[in-house]
């Protein structure tokens, strides 16, 4: 079933869990996750970042909207980490009612304002907006933010931007990154609690992919009630071609195909068992669920 995001994460969070969003660029990638979120009874997300956007354009949501329209389980669809307003407002007119508006490049005076603008933007379609401060180092989907420009997420600075933009949900830098780990990763925990307990908001932490459970369960137990996930299921589906290819060049297109949506499954459901949401689908299917949800947003407005 297509789900509210701001029901999802409301749910997750008050319940000590987090949802798993996964980016997807295709249909294999899209049936992995749904048919791992079934199977595991777990609410999930679909992603979509401006690369693969780009790529897919209106096509690509129509996909992942009628995917989750079709689910048994609770399923939301997101554009993840856009820069640009024409991204955001073509995606809240082809049907996406979750967005995450990311000017973490920007100053921040000049992210306030692009966040404001694009969080008043999308409220008028009924869209919930995720926003970014501070900034995560490490390369993703061809972009490459080195070390040196990372910022790390400053407590204070995010009751102001929250309370001056509006957003629904924040990302938060505490030293977690895009893509591979170059070293064991390490997490500033206390930052973290200072966010929480400023912040009524759901939070959200980007760069899950390579983090270990203990560092997962922590980051639940202290509010983060979403995690991205890209890389390992991105290493999955291209491990999976190069393996089937160049060991059996006779392989049927459609084998090929499955074999891939069985590797990203297989990633995507120790992700769902990882982040505590599987088997929590019944949750979501509730009154109390959505008129959470709704007051949640209700009192954000006031």
């Amino acid at each position: 079933m297509l789900a509210s995001t701001q029901e999802l994460l409301e749910t997750a969070r008050i319940n000590s869990y987090a949802i798993g969003a996964f980016n997807v660029y295709n249909l294999e990638g899209v049936k992995a996750v749904v048919n791992a979120a079934e199977d595991a009874a777990s609410p999930a997300m679909l992603q979509i970042h401006p690369s693969a956007l780009r790529y897919g354009r209106s096509s690509l949501i129509a996909l992942c909207l009628e995917a989750a329209r079709s689910a048994t389980v609770p399923i939301s669809v997101h554009l993840d980490h856009s820069t640009q307003a024409k991204d955001i407002q073509a995606a809240l007119k082809a049907g996406l009612t979750s967005i995450m508006a990311d000017g973490s490049h920007l100053s921040y005076p000049e992210n306030l304002k692009f966040t404001r603008e694009m969080t008043q933007l999308a409220h008028q379609y009924g869209a919930v907006v995720e926003a970014e401060i501070g900034r995560i180092s490490g390369t993703e989907d061809g972009l490459t933010i080195a070390e040196k420009e990372a910022k790390m997420t400053d407590p204070d600075q995010a009751v102001e931007f929250v309370q001056a933009t509006g957003v629904d949900a924040l990302a938060v830098t505490i030293g977690n990154v895009h893509g591979e780990y170059k070293s064991p990763p390490r997490l500033d925990f206390d930052r973290l609690l200072k966010i929480r307990q400023r912040l009524s908001i759901p939070l959200v932490l980007h760069g899950a992919s390579g983090l270990p459970a203990a560092m997962i369960g922590r980051s639940i137990q202290l509010g983060v009630c979403k995690f991205n996930v890209n890389t390992e299921v991105r290493q999955a589906y291209m491990s999976s071609l190069q393996q089937e290819i160049c060991h059996d060049t006779d392989k049927d297109l459609l084998e090929v195909a499955g074999a891939a949506i069985s590797a990203m499954k297989s990633v995507i459901e120790d992700k769902l068992l990882l982040f505590g949401s599987a088997h929590t689908a019944h949750l979501h299917d509730t009154p109390y669920a959505h008129l959470l949800a709704s007051q949640s947003k209700m009192s954000k407005m006031l």
